[in-house]
């Protein structure tokens, strides 16, 4: 039978958000309902309630989620009824050609739930990122949830769904940070600093956070920067030269997504360093450089997808370095809110006030 329950929608460009009845369906065979017990407010939701990735409106917003499932199809064998899940948007299919060659980090064709949710009336809604986990339960394909350890605090677990995992991963996947590299992380939000922690576990030596608010850079501190940069007084990578021995950073990572940041990076690094962009550009936005500059320097230039995870195998890692004490998610946590405060959230994530507020149900 199916079920109705509340749930945040965007429901057109630019309107502020709305909390409905949403109708979740019984689950296909390969599908899972999930009881939402925290979710993050992701910048992502920001960007499909502004029409940044598509206009498939309605959308039901929230992907950071984390949550028991409740109801399983009868074809599900990946997790079972009470299991501890947060919820992922990259349920690799095994089929793709990116699967096939043994790189299931860029799967193509991931999988999600069969059915779609609704509004009262039949529409059909559009889950931010295949999820939509503002909402009390959510249906999803079993893929898409990743068991983790049960003891832990629902509101620290989801922000591995998207951010913080888009950070680490950036750093310790993409980026492929060593013991003794030196990394620049351009950006101080939620993702920048997951970057810092990130390269922090991975054992940089020197570790530079970039930001314009002085705010931020303090709190970068805590997840592990070793020098900071304000880069409304600083040349940036004047700057980087300068705390790199004048060679530049092994890797540098925009957290921002700019042309202008973009740029910061690919001269702040090391003539044979990485450049990784895992902010997200607008379509609108470009690039202007000399293509001999691209030919000198060498090294990577690479994009961070998801911070190029693979959901069961660093989501239960993570989560046990967080119980160890050695990477302190908690601290991305700076409020918890109810579902009918989203909108304030989005207000206080422009004014950079903070890392994340959380849903918690």
């Amino acid at each position: 039978m199916s079920e109705t329950v509340r749930g945040v929608i965007a429901r057109s460009k630019g309107a502020p958000v709305e909390i409905v009845d949403v109708v979740v369906p019984d689950p296909g065979p390969h599908d899972v309902i999930v009881r939402v017990q925290a979710c993050g407010v992701c910048h992502t939701d920001l960007h499909y309630r502004e029409g940044g990735i598509n206009d498939e409106f309605p959308f039901l917003l929230g992907h950071e989620a984390a949550g028991v499932v409740e109801t399983v199809g009868d074809a599900v064998t990946h997790v079972a009824e009470g299991d501890f899940v947060i919820l992922n948007w990259r349920a690799v299919c095994g089929e793709c050609r990116a699967c096939k060659r043994g790189r299931p980090w860029y799967c193509f064709t991931s999988h999600n739930a069969s059915k779609k949710m609704t509004l009262a009336d039949g529409t059909e809604l559009s889950p931010a990122l295949g999820i939509g986990a503002f909402i009390d339960k959510t249906l999803v394909h079993e893929g898409q949830c990743t068991k983790v350890d049960p003891e832990t605090d629902p509101a620290v677990a989801g922000l591995l769904g998207c951010g913080v995992m888009a950070g680490i991963g950036a750093a310790m996947n993409t980026g492929n940070v060593a013991r003794g590299d030196t990394v620049a992380v351009i950006g101080c939000g939620g993702v920048g600093d997951a970057a810092i922690a990130g390269a922090r576990l991975a054992g940089a030596k020197t570790i530079i956070a970039i930001d314009r608010d002085d705010r931020k850079l303090a709190w970068a501190t805590e997840f592990g920067a070793t020098h900071t940069v304000n880069a409304s007084t600083d040349d940036v990578v004047t700057r980087i030269k300068e705390l790199t021995d004048s060679f530049g950073a092994d890797v540098v990572i925009d957290a921002v997504g700019r042309p202008e940041t973009w740029k910061q990076a690919f001269y702040g690094r090391d003539l044979a360093g990485t450049v990784v962009l895992v902010g997200v550009p607008t379509p609108d936005m470009g690039l202007d450089m000399p293509l001999v500059d691209l030919f000198s320097h060498g090294g990577a230039l690479k994009s961070s997808w998801y911070g190029d995870c693979l959901p069961e195998r660093d989501f239960p890692m993570l989560i046990d370095l967080y119980h160890q004490g050695r990477l302190p998610l908690e601290r991305f946590v700076t409020e918890r809110i109810t579902l009918d405060q989203v909108e304030r959230a989005f207000d206080a994530m422009h004014a950079g006030a903070v890392l994340r507020s959380v849903v918690v149900l």
